[in-house]
């Protein structure tokens, strides 16, 4: 079995990316890398460079700037990534998400598990989406909370946005792929970067999806039922990150007024509690959620 990992980046230093730390996560499960590093004005390109791991394969890549529909410029880079890997499975890990190293033995059991089933086109993994710091998480249905981001390497599929992978069946329209579950979760860091990062990174890169940047002056501005606690422990290599970019507390505004989007994920969630539905967006269709047990 051979395990392609894939991502892509542009400015992930000066948008305050754990890309680094991303891409150790990829290296620590894959038998190759791609990473599509675009071109920019800082050091990303030297620092991916400089972790000299023989597994890693940089591609130098030039955005197109007048792509600005719905983030497809974010769906380019990562076909570009995607499709120079030879592997068997394709692991896809934006530069904001880390695996957890307790976690890869289980994953590469599951991997393993389903390589002989075509059935299987994809893994689904559970999701931890930080917000405002490390300890907090976002759990309103305006996240999605799970995803797939395996995908088997040998069946027709493209990614419309850069989120999710539509699978191609013959020269029908596209549908998102059947998966399992892969029983280990990804660690999403995104919302934990400091503020000045994130008010810089919204600002470059609105334009990709056809619209003004939105205001933001801080985290704060979120509806404090869409929060929960995180009472886990996080990747190892994480805490260097954690110390010198991210918002070290979350400190909500008493004055912030619910927008018409929070107002609809409050009631989505108590019909989540009243019915047992889970009503976040899925780009996948589950057909087994058999894990193997170590």
């Amino acid at each position: 079995m051979k395990i392609s990992g894939f991502t892509f980046v542009r400015n992930g230093t000066l948008l305050g990316y754990p890309y680094l730390e991303s891409l150790h996560s990829l290296l620590s499960i894959c038998d190759e890398v791609v990473v599509a590093v675009g071109a920019g004005p800082d050091d990303t390109l030297t620092q991916i460079q400089g972790l000299g791991d023989s597994k890693l394969r940089v591609l130098e890549t030039q955005w197109n700037e007048t792509m600005q529909d719905r983030g497809y410029v974010y769906a380019q880079q990562k076909m570009i990534a995607q499709f120079n890997c030879t592997g068997d499975w394709a692991f896809y890990l934006e530069a904001d998400e880390v695996l957890h190293e307790q976690d890869i033995p289980r994953l590469k059991m599951t991997l393993q598990t389903h390589l002989d089933n075509p059935k299987i086109e994809a893994l689904i993994f559970d999701y931890y989406h930080f917000y405002g710091d490390p300890h907090t998480l976002a759990i309103s249905p305006g996240w999605y909370r799970r995803a797939p981001r395996i995908i088997r390497n040998s069946i027709r599929n493209y990614s419309p946005d850069g989120l999710f992978f539509v699978v191609m069946d013959k020269n029908k329209k596209g549908r998102y792929p059947h998966g399992a579950l892969a029983g280990v979760p990804i660690y999403h860091y995104g919302h934990v970067r400091a503020v000045t990062q994130m008010q810089t990174k919204i600002q470059q890169v609105s334009r990709y999806w056809g619209h003004s940047p939105p205001t933001f002056n801080h985290y704060g501005d979120i509806d404090p039922q869409a929060l929960g606690k995180f009472t886990g422990t996080h990747p190892a290599i994480m805490q260097t990150w954690f110390a010198e970019q991210a918002e070290s507390e979350l400190i909500l505004n008493p004055h912030y007024l619910l927008t018409r989007r929070e107002r609809r994920h409050r009631w989505m969630m108590r019909l989540e509690r009243l019915m047992g539905w889970e009503l976040s967006k899925k780009h996948y269709r589950l057909v087994s959620s058999r894990e193997p047990t170590l």
